[in-house]
């Protein structure tokens, strides 16, 4: 298929909105904040379904016609940033094609890429990690593959493979993304539409059709992410998320969109923009909805008006997860652990933990955190693993205020807390379990590997800044300017004749030659020892070593 038509591109806006409308939940459950913008799934989908209709109603074969209904139901049907921006990547796109009857693989891919360029234009604040990055980084790639393909389908091959790549990599360029543990919904939802984009060109049908299941990318939902204890309704700056359609009147104040842009980006942010000779349309978050309307009027009249109060929707959200949390049923036992680094948090699920708490040396969790982690952790016995010293006392007041059976295991470090993990015994009293787990923690020896800020001298060793600190079990046992001979030093005043395992855990900022330079000491010194290596990913400690 080296052309496409008005006929040929109706049948792919039709499968891409039928695909879209099957996983709108899907993309719904993507959400960060539960606010009206959260809706993102429907909001795309009533976008997407208002210009498959308009296009359904003024079926021709002119390619560029058909573009232009599309573009215009589009316009008329976006709600929220998601649907705003959808409508502007496929108007920028109906634009480019707007005097073609057909399109060649090389003019849909250019095509595709004038959307993002119009979409980026409209959105005051770009931000990565978004739809408009899934829908630039595709662009990109069907470009590419235009250059030495005729074919359409392959180009939008490309396209759609592109996209899912971009859309798994979102959580890295938006780091809320990748705390609440998800992509970014917008962007699945534009693979969703490319997906059934593809299926048309293949002549496939939707129904039962896998290729077009939509394929949320595997990230960690093992929490309920829906509740958003993260976020207060305080925490949202402006609170009414606004839209409005102006039909323009030439009789009234001359339009001009960058101007009216402009005055806009005033009231509040989110601002999105869409017009074409006819219409206006406008999303934006304020905190003054009425002067927003009255400014809309000074060019014509109001034919669509929305404000949502985003702070109570948010707070209505927050009372009924807190509901669906008390009327869960209580589990025998739950297990919370304080942890530093993805990796770490990742051994600590495996093991057993319910609920993670993040924090650790540089970020001590507060006891309402650990309230909240009781509450969400729902469980009738519970053994919460501090796993830093500073973290005990907010721990232990948690307990004191509980109504459950809560037990602070006194883990100093997350070795420690492991290494408790490892004996917990689901046919064991509460009791039994807590005193095995914390008698468990005196077999472990810490080790811990960080930088000095500044110089001074501490419990008998001179330090000087930016030194390698050896520590052991909380004592800072050496000091020096090179990494390996301070994990020399450790190693040998740590390991005895009763130690055999040693776990290695590599912080964020550990390196593959001081990993094997440990690797080597171990293996050459102590080799009848046990070396396990896990990547935690630890902040501020390039290495942390546990000896048992």
């Amino acid at each position: 298929m080296n052309k496409i038509d008005g006929l040929i591109f109706a049948q792919m806006i039709d499968l891409g909105a039928r695909n879209l409308a099957k996983n709108a939940e899907k993309i719904n459950s993507l959400n960060v904040f539960p606010v009206p913008d959260g809706d993102t799934g429907t909001n795309m989908n009533l976008s997407m379904s208002s210009g498959a209709a308009e296009t359904r109603a003024n079926k021709v074969s002119h390619i560029g016609q058909l573009g232009k209904s599309f573009s215009k139901g589009l316009l008329m049907g976006a709600r929220g940033n998601s649907g705003v921006i959808l409508s502007q990547l496929f108007r920028g796109m109906s634009q480019y094609i707007e005097s073609k009857e057909t399109i060649t693989a090389l003019e849909f891919a250019e095509a595709i890429d004038n959307g993002v360029k119009i979409a980026y234009k409209a959105v005051m604040k770009p931000v990565e990690g978004t739809i408009l990055t899934v829908a630039r980084e595709s662009a990109e790639a069907g470009l590419e593959v235009s250059k030495n393909s005729s074919s359409v389908m392959e180009v939008m091959e490309a396209i759609l493979n592109a996209a899912k790549i971009s859309l798994k990599n979102t959580p890295e360029l938006l780091p809320i993304l990748k705390e609440v543990g998800v992509v970014d919904s917008g962007g699945q939802g534009l693979v969703c539409v490319y997906q059934g984009f593809l299926a048309a060109l293949k002549g496939e049908e939707i129904e039962g059709l896998t290729e077009v299941e939509t394929d949320i990318v595997n990230m960690n939902f093992e929490d309920d992410h829906s509740s958003m204890d993260f976020m207060s309704p305080e925490d949202i700056v402006y609170g009414f998320c606004t839209e409005f359609t102006v039909r323009l009147d030439k009789n009234k104040k001359e339009f001009n969109e960058e101007k009216f842009r402009e005055d806009l980006s005033k009231f509040g942010d989110s601002l999105l923009v869409i017009a074409d000779s006819e219409y206006a349309k406008t999303h934006v978050h304020t905190e003054t909805p009425g002067d927003v309307f009255n400014y809309g009027q000074q060019y014509g009249e109001l034919i669509k008006i929305k404000s949502e109060n985003m702070r109570e929707q948010h707070r209505e959200v927050l009372r009924k997860e807190a509901e669906k949390e008390t009327n869960k049923e209580k589990t025998e036992y739950g297990i919370i652990a304080v942890s530093m680094g993805e990796g770490l948090s990742k051994l600590f699920k495996s093991l057993g933990v319910g609920v993670v708490v993040e924090g650790g040396q540089t970020m001590n969790p507060s006891t309402e955190d650990m309230m909240k982690a009781i509450t969400k952790v729902n469980a009738k016995n519970i053994y919460i693993l501090p796993n830093n010293k500073n973290i005990q006392l907010a721990a232990k007041q948690a307990a004191d205020l509980a109504e459950e059976n809560v037990f602070v295991i006194e883990s100093k470090t997350a070795p420690q807390g492991i290494a408790s993990l490892m004996v917990f015994n689901e046919d064991a009293s509460p009791k039994e379990n807590f005193d095995n787990m914390q008698s468990t923690l005196s077999t472990v020896k810490t080790l811990e590997i960080t930088y000095a800020v500044r110089d001074t001298n501490i419990q008998g060793v001179e330090i000087k800044e930016s030194q390698y600190m050896g520590i052991l079990d909380g004592k800072i046992i050496c000091a020096n300017e090179d990494i390996k001979e301070s994990i020399s030093q450790l190693l040998e005043k740590s390991i005895d004749e009763d130690s055999e395992i040693v776990t290695l855990y590599l912080g964020s900022e550990s390196d593959e030659e001081t990993t094997e330079y440990i690797e080597n000491i171990v293996e050459q010194n102590y080799s009848d020892l046990e070396l396990e290596i896990v990547e935690s990913h630890q902040p501020v400690y390039p290495y942390i070593i546990g000896i048992e």
